[in-house]
């Protein structure tokens, strides 16, 4: 299965166990459609929660708005909530992973804050030559 979105918050890189590392993250895909009868189109985003275990060190690079493909396949869980219900949720354990766009990176230096425009005399409209 191969599903396209956008990472929602940086992931994290935890262990399980004494060598075994997952990296977790969830993704936003937005979608939309027309519901019969309507003229306008109704926006809808998912959410979905990932695990990859091949290579920790990847997460690093899986930041926040950062546009990913992924490959693998839908994983189940269930559970007794403390009301005592069933619970389920869904996470997408992936195979391959491709980064289609990075996360734009936030730079807060002083050189990014742009310094009001300076008018030149040339700038002046009574000093033009004709």
């Amino acid at each position: 299965m191969e599903i396209t979105g956008r990472i929602t918050k940086d992931a994290l890189a935890r262990k399980v166990g004494n060598k075994k590392q997952v990296v977790n993250f969830s993704i936003a895909i937005n979608d939309s459609y027309k519901p019969k009868g309507s003229t306008e189109y109704k926006q809808i985003t998912t959410f979905i929660d990932c695990s990859y275990w091949l290579n920790a060190k990847l997460a690093e690079w899986l930041k926040k708005g950062a546009l990913v493909q992924l490959f693998g396949r839908v994983g189940l869980s269930t559970y007794i909530g403390h009301d005592g219900s069933a619970m389920g949720s869904l996470t997408f354990h992936i195979n391959s992973l491709k980064i289609l766009a990075f996360a734009k990176k936030e730079d807060t230096s002083a050189s990014a804050v742009s310094a009001p425009k300076k008018q030149n005399s040339s700038d002046d409209p009574d000093d033009l030559p004709f």
